[in-house]
């Protein structure tokens, strides 16, 4: 790769460290061990059980030893107070700040502020806990508001920094919630943001880098963990859909110089070996969002010069490889950059998928049309991702921009270059290829030997009639003594699952 890659070259501005509530099955002293013998340079402390008992009557004693353990492993620490059972056994996270009754989590949180401070650590997060299902939104915010005032107040006097974690499900659930609490608050100085990019694809509105960016100045605390829409579990990296790169390198772009650390409490059965493993993806992650930096760099470059002079388009356009290399955009899944394209395809994707803000609709189909009937092969391949973020970008495109963008899309599918058929089987095909022309697409890419999950809403789009084509396609490869390609026995078998469109 020819193009800078910062992450390479560097180290993280901020420290990885690992949760305590995920080594469960470890003695905290050992825990603490295998993190710093693995490379972690911080932990996420959770009180209460099996670690440190926050209320036990050598508590002092104990915060002294712990306070010289991490001074010699060299660990930052934050304190967590997510323990499931530790204030009533029967009812997990209860009492909660939004209840009737909340004193002994105000105690809790109390006592949290005063281990915080013995130990030096980064700071205090919390939650605002599920709202009671006898209790409105307004009492909730009521008793929330009143509550925090309480331990924002108790913190000051001690020191010690606060971060309010949003969860799904609770009452305060997103950013943009935890910011309102501060305001409600008057925005105090020491109450800020502990943001987990697992939960950012379950309730974020912007995704995790939207809710990074929301939090701003403001993150105090950062989770890291993997996770699935609509499915509030912490899972190991590789698992969901979380764009770990995209996450790291939004960090680095922010100057978050606080703790980053692993989070996954159900999974203390494999906790030596998850930590290992996470420790290398969060590495690998880190180099791949060294290339998402430098392509963000170069987008920003761009956007400013040809909103400037749009007669640089062309040759900004042309010397975007040059710039940003050309290497596979997720190399493990796509090692030959056919699926996903190539650090290029991608940049030059996002470059057309911005041109919209300062070109009118006519400019903008001239460029596709321009910059496609003059481009090579790579240059194709990012108008045709370009289109994919237009499309995505906006609940519909103008006409004019449509048409261009049909065009393009037809003459992608004639070719037999892998990559350009791959790139014009995604979000404009979804959208705006007829049915007809995108069944065809779709067995062409099976044709071809491409992964149809190159192909955007496919379960959507697909019909009977597809179905019927696959099956075609299947006898007469039987019939040759051929193999039958799996993506074709997954439309095969799929078809009955899959709504009909015409």
């Amino acid at each position: 790769m020819t193009g800078t890659t910062f992450a390479s070259e560097s180290t993280m501005p901020f420290s990885l460290g690992y949760g305590t509530n995920g080594f469960a099955d470890h003695p905290l002293p050992i825990a603490l061990e295998l993190l710093a013998e693995q490379g972690y340079d911080a932990v996420a402390l959770t009180l209460g059980h099996p670690h440190l008992d926050p209320f036990a009557d050598d508590l002092d004693a104990q915060l002294q030893s712990l306070r010289s353990r991490l001074d010699e492993l060299g660990l930052r620490v934050v304190i967590e107070t997510g323990t499931r059972f530790l204030l009533d056994p029967r009812r997990k996270h209860r009492p909660a700040l939004v209840d009737e009754d909340a004193a002994v989590r105000l105690a809790f949180l109390r006592r949290a502020v005063d281990i915080a401070a013995a130990l030096e650590a980064e700071c205090v997060s919390f939650f605002s806990g599920v709202l009671p299902e006898d209790t409105t939104p307004e009492t909730g915010w009521q008793r929330l508001i009143a509550r925090v005032a309480d331990i924002v107040e108790y913190a000051r006097g001690k020191g010690v920094l606060l971060a309010v974690e949003p969860e799904p499900g609770m009452l305060v659930e997103t950013v943009s919630d935890v910011l309102r609490l501060r305001a409600e608050l008057g925005d105090p100085d020491n109450l800020r943001v502990t943001v987990d990019i697992g939960h950012c694809v379950v309730v974020e509105p912007a995704g995790v880098r939207g809710a990074l960016l929301e939090a701003g100045p403001l993150l105090a605390n950062v989770q890291l963990d993997d996770m699935r829409p609509h499915a509030h579990e912490h899972l190991p990296f590789g698992e969901g859909t979380v764009d770990l790169p995209l996450a790291l390198a939004t960090l680095a772009e922010l100057g978050y110089h606080g703790v980053a650390a692993v989070e996954l409490p159900r999974h203390s059965h494999d906790a030596p070996g998850l930590a290992v493993r996470s420790m290398d993806a969060l590495r690998a992650g880190w180099h791949e969002a060294g290339t998402i930096r430098e392509s963000e760099r170069w987008l920003q470059e761009s956007t400013t010069a040809i909103a400037a002079n749009p007669g640089t388009l062309n040759n900004i356009f042309a010397r975007a490889g040059r710039r940003l290399g050309r290497s596979p955009l997720h190399p493990d899944a796509d090692p030959t950059g056919v699926l996903f394209g190539t650090t290029s395809d991608h940049a030059r994707g996002q470059l057309m998928g911005r041109l919209g803000e300062f070109l009118s609709p006519d400019e903008l189909a001239e460029a596709l049309l321009a910059l496609y009937d003059g481009g090579d092969s790579a240059e194709r391949r990012g108008l045709l991702r370009g289109l994919g973020a237009l499309a995505t970008g906006l609940p519909k495109l103008p006409d004019v921009v449509v048409t261009a963008g049909l065009r393009l899309t037809a003459d992608a599918l004639r070719t037999s270059e892998s990559g350009i058929v791959a790139a014009a089987a995604g979000p404009f095909a979804a959208a705006y290829l007829d049915q007809h022309s995108w069944r065809h697409a779709v067995l062409k890419l099976v044709f071809m030997g491409i992964s149809l999950s190159a192909v955007t809403d496919l379960q959507k789009r697909a019909d009977d009639e597809l179905a019927r084509m696959a099956r075609d396609f299947a006898a007469e490869r039987t019939a040759a003594g051929r193999p039958i390609p799996e993506d074709v026995h997954l439309l095969m078998q799929s078809s009955s699952s899959f709504s009909t469109s015409s």
